[in-house]
């Protein structure tokens, strides 16, 4: 029997009765909880198998919301969450103290996001506490792009997926943190590096810590096919060094033609950085279902969009 249903009622009742719903975000789908259900907010972590010392962004439903959840808010902090909110990006604040330490790892600061989906703000709107919501897939797993997606994750461990259709942006959110009231980059994200600098002006990026992350997605290795990835400049000699195996293939926009390919998937023929954006996570879910040996994978142009989704692809293709 599916799991995945539209009813926010049914959501709301879950979720007050401190059950975890999968929400969708334009970003990706969230595995929620109660940030005030100290349950819940385990059953996330043990559901995910995901390790307590990588903290949870807390979605809000509006920008007002911020000042319960956060102590102090630098002044670029605020131009951000005023421009960008509801949307992809995510901030890194000084928490408020009735914020559960699990949420944050024990952190003094804490993530937190209004996303840009009509199904989840109406959610949030309706409920009496905010949600933490990572991604709704197995720790290190692809993340979720459809409600199918977590389904086939979580179907024995989850009473519902709230369906909220195909997640428009298609990668995680940029999580920005403050040092000196200074912002820097924690994850790219489906929020582009070229449009948040258009608003605060040069910004740095520290998107990798493996020990005490500051923000989700610092890990060497995560957002990972169970099928073995590479990611390549050269698809050719890629394919040729693959030559007897089961081989997927996944570019940018250009076909390659070889009897040597399997399967390919090309992400956006019209050099669309977003629509390619959109598809990753769905077109890498796609190829790890059909049984290859090897998933070779077209490193994406290294600007905007392109520069997270070569983030993200660099952390699934990560050998220890």
């Amino acid at each position: 029997m599916s799991i995945i249903s539209k009813d926010i009622q049914k959501a709301i009742s879950l979720l007050e009765n401190e059950e975890l719903v999968a929400i969708p975000t334009e970003t990706v789908y969230g595995l929620a909880g109660n940030i005030f259900s100290e349950k819940a907010i385990k059953r996330i972590f043990e559901t995910k198998k995901r390790p307590f010392f990588n903290p949870l962004i807390v979605h809000i439903s509006s920008v007002d919301a911020l000042e319960t959840i956060v102590s102090e808010i630098p002044e670029k902090a605020r131009i951000l969450a005023n421009t960008f909110w509801p949307g992809s990006m995510t901030l890194v604040l000084k928490k408020n103290k009735n914020i559960p330490d699990i949420i944050t790892a024990g952190k003094d600061t804490v993530a937190v996001r209004v996303p840009n989906h009509p199904v989840t703000l109406s959610l949030l709107e309706q409920l009496p506490f905010p949600l933490a919501a990572p991604s709704a897939n197995p720790f290190n797993n692809i993340s979720p792009t459809k409600p199918e997606h977590v389904e086939n994750y979580f179907k024995n461990d989850l009473k519902m997926v709230l369906d909220g259709g195909f997640c428009k942006n298609g990668i995680e959110s940029t999580i920005i943190g403050f040092e000196n009231d200074e912002p820097i980059i924690y994850r790219l994200g489906a929020l582009s590096l070229e449009d948040i600098e258009a608003v605060v002006g040069k910004i740095s990026i520290k998107n990798k810590k493996e020990e005490n992350p500051d923000a989700p997605g610092m890990l060497n290795k995560h957002y990972s096919p169970k099928t073995q990835t590479v990611l390549t400049t050269d698809i050719v000699s890629e394919i040729e060094k693959h030559s007897t195996k089961k081989i997927g293939v996944l570019t940018f926009d250009t076909f390659y033609k070889s009897d040597k390919i399997d399967t390919q998937i090309i992400l956006s023929e019209e050099k669309n950085l977003h629509e390619a954006a959109s598809k990753l996570y769905d077109s890498l879910h796609q190829l790890d279902s059909l049984n290859l040996d090897v998933i070779i994978v077209e490193k994406m142009p290294n600007f905007g969009l392109g520069k997270s989704m070569n983030d993200r692809l660099e952390r699934a293709a990560f050998i220890d």
